[in-house]
């Protein structure tokens, strides 16, 4: 067994950012990652026209600014190529192809013990740790709904997470179900290589703009949370009209309410609703069933589709592999207490990047985190 003062789980920007600021503190730690990369959300389960939402001083991690060269919403390749950068100038410890199969706290002990499987054999490889930092995010398991009739579907049906290009659906009739960020953007990308769009929007959604977005993170520090979403909601009545007419309905609450008691975000547009609104994208209501190339819809129409791109989404998986925790993370898997104490958990647990926050919320996270583990660490060594 590996002894270790902290464990980490999952090698993302949340688990790196964490691993950079304790070792910015002196406190070693080491990040056990399940893919044989660090970043691979990005790198492997990404689409090719992937751009940061926010602005990349809302987008960089401790202690490492962005240069001044750095375009202002920056492409995938150029945030992989800075979290590759980060891990290699911080020299952060990494055990790739390290999945966690479970981790459970040894009250005699006092410790975590963790036990990972072994990409390269099946074997498991067991880490005692004082510290326990969940950091494997999100976006861990695919979401495929159920649908009637989906299994049996004749044409080709594609995760997002798979998803690269629109190049190979020109001329094709395309159906994206999911109408989060992923969805618009995958539409988007379809319309402009020529595919015959189409997209479910089952709910009531805020579409923002990246600039009022901007405006909206400039600002939520300093103006009430009901003033800021009717700044944020005049502005996008001035941006984009009434979009109701095209079948897109805005939620009784505004966005910065939702995005802080319901951890809903706003969709960022790239440019989905221009295309909405010239009919080149079609927005359809919640699918009914699927027979054959065919697909029903809650209003009783059927269309025929060559192709379908599931933007279900993902599902955390913490709660397959972490065992006695019933405080820190919800059944979802993500973090049950509300911001900002949602990080600290009991017998040393933490979470970094769990509270639905981006880039923005895993960087305040791992600082959080870091100084905390730094302090108890230190008091531990006086004490001893």
């Amino acid at each position: 067994m590996r002894e270790d003062v902290v464990v980490i789980v999952g090698a993302g920007q949340s688990g790196l950012a964490t691993a950079a600021c304790l070792m910015a503190l002196s406190v070693p730690c080491l990040i056990l990652e399940r893919d044989d990369c660090i970043a691979s959300l990005w790198r492997k389960r990404c689409y090719d026209r992937v751009t940061l939402h926010l602005k990349k001083q809302y987008s960089e991690l401790p202690h490492a600014p962005h240069r001044p060269e750095t375009p202002t919403y920056m492409p995938k390749r150029d945030f992989i190529r800075y979290l590759d950068d980060y891990a290699a100038g911080f020299r952060l410890r990494i055990d790739l192809r390290r999945e966690v199969v479970s981790a459970e706290y040894d009250e005699a002990e006092g410790r975590w013990r963790v036990k990972a499987r072994r990409g390269e054999d099946g074997g498991v490889q067991e880490y005692a740790a004082r510290y326990l930092v969940v950091a494997s995010g999100e976006n861990d398991e695919i979401v495929v709904p159920e649908i009637p009739g989906l299994a049996e579907y004749g044409g080709t049906v594609v995760h997002s997470s798979v998803y690269r290009s629109g190049s190979e659906y020109e001329g094709k009739a395309v159906l994206v179900v999911g109408c989060g960020n992923s969805g618009m953007e995958v539409a988007l990308d379809l319309a402009e290589h020529g595919a015959r769009t189409s997209i479910v929007v089952r709910s009531r959604l805020h579409i923002v703009s990246k600039e009022i977005w901007s405006v909206a993170m400039l600002f939520m520090r300093f103006l009430p949370c009901r003033l800021l979403d009717s700044l944020i909601l005049l502005l996008c009545r001035l941006k984009f009209g009434d979009l109701s007419k095209h079948g897109l309905h805005k939620p009784r609450k505004g966005p910065m309410y939702l995005k802080k008691y319901s951890r809903i975000y706003p969709i960022v547009d790239v440019g989905t609703v221009e295309k909405i609104k010239s009919g080149e994208i079609q927005v359809l209501p919640s699918i009914q069933s699927i027979k054959d190339n065919y697909v029903t819809f809650s209003d009783g129409k059927f269309q025929h589709f060559d192709a379908i791109v599931l933007a279900t989404g993902y599902r955390s998986a913490v709660k397959k592999w972490l065992k006695g925790d019933d405080y820190l993370l919800g059944e979802d898997g993500m973090a049950k207490q509300m911001f900002p104490g949602h990080w600290k958990g009991k017998n040393r647990l933490y979470c970094a990047g769990l509270a639905r926050r981006g880039i923005y919320g895993s960087a305040e996270d791992a600082q959080s985190i870091a100084n905390d583990i730094a302090c108890d660490y230190q008091c531990q060594k006086i004490s001893s």
